[in-house]
């Protein structure tokens, strides 16, 4: 059933998309995150539904005449530019076959970013694809705080297999980084109902987070609410509201998680954490060695016995930053903090534009949630491997189109060009030189 379920919709939509390319985003945002396919058990878990999707999606893209507008801003160049030295760095990458797969993976999310760039011309279309996101990891996070309450936090949550957001780490660090977007769409919902959902929403999401027992998510879930509560409009009922649930979802878990929780100041002691320290020093001096580093898919057996401190000790490097330093050299990682300092500072500025005007305050807000996102994920990622996830690039082109809405700029946002002035109206002459009108005149 859920096979059939999931071909009728996204089969069915087909047709309207290449019409309204813009339902292609909204669809291929709901398969990205929700991977609704791969919570099927026939042929829709292994059917190519992102591909045909895409494919009609750049189609309609063609031939329709829906408003598209790229917007190109110094965040834009500087992603380009590191997808360009991505593809460089393959061309020598330490291990050929499997980069130039990997490399093929990544040019594939950036095609869809680009694409999704193109098709949010209007602040509605912003908004609902907000909304997608919200939904489809929302599911997760709604399901999991359930099974975390109902468990009594014993057991992990685990994301869909086989997706980016699979693992207990990488769904908690999605979460993290959606509960801010859960709050934009409640500043701007007018419906009392909406608003109370995404309520429990933030709070079951906050508690499957919690659920995952991991430790990345933990710390970034803690500067997130920092940073929640700074930027929250009435601080003292955010700050209220946030240590009441702190308190609750705490006193949800079992002796264990606290167990684990402490290792993070005894990392030392944990096999895991000095795992993860041998694979940052053998990134480190990857990168000393070659300039543009190993190339994707570096960290395996042979690199870790030229490179690694502990040469037998082969662990994944489960951090964004040394991820991007080891595969692409101090080059491609300066470019990767690039984007995000610019996307950060973007985020700053609409957040100023809204406080000045406020028709543009919802730019503000949303520009503000966005910055709690990043933050979220420039803490959590330290500890996770998700350089590539499709999700902050997401947000940096949210935050681009906001920011090019808010100014105004039809050019960049897609908004329809200025009416042409109106011709005037042509002159009646004047009465005097009208001829006087004949009057009937009756019989004498």
């Amino acid at each position: 059933m859920r096979d059939i379920a999931v071909a009728l919709v996204v089969f069915g939509l087909l047709p309207f998309v290449l019409k309204r390319p813009f339902w292609g985003i909204l669809l291929l945002a709901w398969l990205g995150y929700m991977n609704p396919h791969r919570l099927c058990y026939g042929f829709m878990l292994s059917f190519p539904v992102v591909y045909v999707v895409a494919l009609t999606t750049m189609i309609g893209m063609l031939v329709s005449k829906e408003a598209k507008r790229i917007v190109w801003s110094r965040e834009m160049t500087v992603l380009v530019l590191l997808v360009v030295w991505m593809g460089l760095t393959t061309t020598q990458a330490m291990y050929s076959a499997e980069a130039w797969v990997q490399y093929q993976k990544v040019l594939k999310i950036q095609l869809l970013t680009m694409m999704t760039l193109v098709m949010l011309t209007s602040r509605e279309k912003v908004h609902a694809f907000v909304w997608v996101i919200v939904l489809s990891l929302g599911f997760y996070g709604t399901k999991g705080g359930i099974f975390t309450i109902a468990k009594g936090g014993e057991q992990r949550v685990w994301g869909p297999e086989g997706t980016f957001i699979g693992g207990n780490n990488e769904l908690a660090l999605a979460l993290v980084m959606t509960i801010p977007l859960m709050r934009y769409l409640q500043l701007h919902s007018k419906r009392r109902l909406v608003r109370l959902g995404l309520g429990a929403a933030m709070f079951l999401s906050a508690v499957s987070a919690i659920g995952s027992q991991s430790r990345g998510a933990l710390l970034a879930l803690s500067v997130m609410g920092l940073l929640f509560w700074l930027k929250g409009r009435r601080k003292l009922l955010i700050g209220v509201l946030t240590i009441a649930a702190a308190a609750v979802i705490l006193a949800l878990m079992p002796d264990a998680w606290y167990e684990r929780m402490a290792t993070i100041e005894t990392y030392q002691d944990d096999a895991s954490a000095q795992g993860r320290i041998n694979a940052w020093w053998t990134a480190w001096n990857l990168a000393k060695d070659r300039f543009m580093g190993g190339g994707f898919e570096v960290f395996k057996g042979p690199t870790f016995r030229i490179y690694a401190p502990n040469p037998e000790d082969v662990h994944d490097v489960h951090s964004i930053y040394f991820e991007m330093m080891g595969e692409h050299g101090f080059l491609g990682l300066a470019l990767f903090l690039g984007l995000l300092w610019l996307a950060w500072l973007k985020c700053s500025t609409v957040i100023k534009m809204g406080r000045k005007d406020p028709s543009k305050a919802w730019a503000g807000d949303l520009a503000a949630m966005i910055q709690v996102s990043l933050a979220g994920f420039m803490v959590g990622g330290a500890f996770l491997g998700l350089a590539y996830f499709d999700y902050p690039y997401h947000l940096i082109a949210l935050v681009v189109v906001t920011h090019a809405l808010a100014r105004g700029d039809p050019k960049s946002a897609g908004a329809p060009a200025p009416a042409a002035p109106p011709r005037p109206a042509p002159q009646r002459p004047a009465a005097a030189s009208l001829p006087a009108p004949r009057l009937a005149r009756g019989p004498k």
